[in-house]
C-alpha cells in the first residue's frame, strides 16, 4: 500500500484543482492520499467525488498556519469535524490575514521598484480562498523578475526580504488542542525544513506531545537523511507517529513529486484510529 499524506490543490497554493490531483495520485500508483490544503478545507467536496470516481482513499485534511516561538510552524491535520466552532473561527481569521497581508506585499515590492499588481497576484490566485505569497511569487515569475517560486521566495518574499509582510497565525501550543477537539490528528509538518529545528527542539516536541500532538512528518524532501534518522528516534522516544508524504504542490514546487516519500501502512492505521469517528 502506498499512502501520501501531503498534498496541495488550487484551493490552497497548488496548480491542480482537487479532482485533478486525486486523479493524479490514484495515475502515480498511490492507494491513499490526504488533501492538505493551507488552512482550507474547501476542496474536500471535489476531491472526495474523484476519490469515490476512480477508487482511491482520501484522507480529508489541512495545513495550519501557526507560530512558536515567533517562527512560523505548519500543523497538518488529519480528519478533523470541518464544522467544528473554534476551528473554523480560528481558520477564517487565518485567510482574513492572507486576504489583507496581498496589499502590503505588493505595495512592498512596487516600493522597490518591482512592476507587480494586486490584480496579477488574484489571476493567479484563480480558486484558491485566499491570494498568498505563492501567488505573489507566481505573478513574479510571469512578470519574469524571478525564474520560479524558489527563487521568489528566495529573493523578496521571505523574513528580512523587502516583499515580506507578517500576518496572523495562531500559536501551535493552541491549536494543538483545537485540532484534538475537533477530532481530528494533528501532525508537525516538514519540522527540520526551512529553519524549523531552531524552535522545534526534542524538548519542545515533548511539551507539544502533552498537549496533544500525535505525530512528525518525518521523511519529506526538506529531510536529509541524517535529520530522518533524529526525527524518528524522538518519535519513538515520545510514541509519536511516524508520516512520509511529497508535499506536492502541481507545478508550484519541483522535486515534490507525488509518492516521492510515503507513509508506512501501520502508522497510517494508528493515524486513522486516533481520529475520532464521524457519519
Amino acid at each position: 500500500m502506498r499512502i501520501d499524506l501531503h498534498t496541495h490543490s488550487s484551493a490552497s497554493d497548488g496548480t491542480d484543482t482537487p479532482g485533478a490531483l486525486v486523479r493524479e495520485a490514484k495515475a502515480a500508483g498511490l492507494d491513499v492520499v490526504a488533501l492538505t490544503d493551507h488552512d482550507a478545507t474547501s476542496g474536500w467536496a471535489e476531491a472526495q467525488q474523484a476519490a469515490d470516481e476512480v477508487g482511491i482513499t482520501l484522507v480529508p485534511g489541512l495545513e495550519i498556519s501557526t507560530k512558536l516561538q515567533h517562527r512560523g510552524v505548519h500543523l497538518l491535520a488529519y480528519l478533523p469535524d470541518p464544522t467544528h466552532g473554534p476551528l473554523t473561527d480560528v481558520l477564517d481569521r487565518i485567510i482574513a490575514g492572507r486576504t489583507e497581508r496581498t496589499p502590503a506585499i505588493v505595495a512592498a515590492l512596487q516600493a522597490h521598484g518591482i512592476d507587480v499588481t494586486e490584480d496579477d497576484v488574484r489571476r493567479e490566485a484563480g480558486g484558491s480562498v485566499a491570494a498568498g505569497r505563492p501567488h505573489v511569487a507566481d505573478a513574479l515569475v510571469r512578470r519574469g523578475v524571478v525564474a520560479d517560486r524558489a527563487e521568489a521566495f528566495a529573493t523578496l518574499l521571505s523574513p528580512g526580504q523587502p516583499g515580506y509582510a507578517n500576518r496572523y497565525a495562531p500559536p501551535l501550543e493552541e491549536m494543538i488542542p483545537i485540532v484534538v477537539e475537533a477530532g481530528g490528528v494533528p501532525v508537525i509538518a516538514h519540522p527540520w525544513g526551512r529553519r524549523g529545528g531552531t524552535v522545534l527542539t526534542e524538548e519542545t516536541f515533548g511539551m507539544l506531545a502533552e498537549l496533544g500532538l500525535a505525530g512528525i512528518e518525518v521523511d519529506h524532501q526538506d529531510h536529509p537523511p541524517e535529520l530522518r534518522a533524529r526525527l524518528r528516534a524522538i518519535a519513538a522516544d515520545l510514541d509519536l507517529l511516524v508520516t512520509g508524504s511529497s508535499d506536492h504542490h502541481g507545478l508550484g514546487k519541483v522535486d515534490h513529486d507525488l509518492g516521492v516519500n510515503t507513509t508506512d501502512p501501520e502508522q497510517y492505521e494508528r493515524l486513522v484510529a486516533l481520529a475520532a469517528p464521524r457519519p
